[in-house]
């Protein structure tokens, strides 16, 4: 009876200390969309605008400290423009929602899904996602930086790829200095 007790005993130690040194699996950080900010800019022949869109919900994912994987959602409805003021600042923003670039009447949201994520440095990673715009579904890869409770992000996105054809040379000929250009950056700066 001492023995199966001692056992046990043993048994039940070196299996806590065995679990106790499992990696961290659940390790999913909601972020704080009131704290965080996506700033978008976008290029054309004559100059460039800029502006926010809110971020509606996101988490990042983390293994023992290792960035393993992310999902986020913007609202769509929320795209302003941080360049211009007045009737030139409505009419951008209008057009902009408009079914001539994002259609965010029909596409509210938009969203990015980690599909993988490699380390590429101290707290930085190569990450590919699939991101999806006006209900088109794109392969994106972009580096992810990682600092205590905070994370940053930049990206280059062709709208072209998500139907977003206004203006583009890519469709159409002879805009001259009307050409808007394909990519656009956006800029994440998180907090979870």
């Amino acid at each position: 009876m001492r023995k199966n007790v001692l056992s046990l005993a043993l048994a039940l130690v070196f299996g806590l200390t065995a679990t106790a040194t499992e990696p961290v699996i659940d390790g999913k950080k909601e972020v704080k969309s009131d704290a965080s900010r996506v700033a978008w800019k976008a290029y054309k022949v004559t100059g460039s605008h800029q502006g926010t869109i809110a971020l509606n919900s996101g988490a990042l994912i983390f293994d023992n400290d290792k960035l393993t994987g992310g999902e986020f959602e913007v609202q769509m409805t929320s795209l302003v423009s941080t360049d211009l003021e007045g009737d030139s600042k409505g009419k951008l923003e209008g057009h902009l929602k408009s079914d001539d670039f994002f259609g965010v009447e029909n596409h509210p949201t938009s969203t990015l899904v980690f599909t993988k994520v490699e380390p590429s440095g101290k707290n930085s990673y190569e990450v590919t996602g699939d991101l999806t715009i006006k209900g088109i579904t794109k392969p994106i890869t972009f580096d992810v930086s990682v600092y205590g409770s905070k994370a940053t992000a930049t990206m280059k996105i062709d709208r072209s790829q998500y139907n977003v054809r206004y203006g583009s040379g890519s469709f159409f000929e002879n805009l001259g200095d009307k050409t808007i250009y394909d990519e656009f950056d956006l800029v994440v700066d998180l907090e979870f």
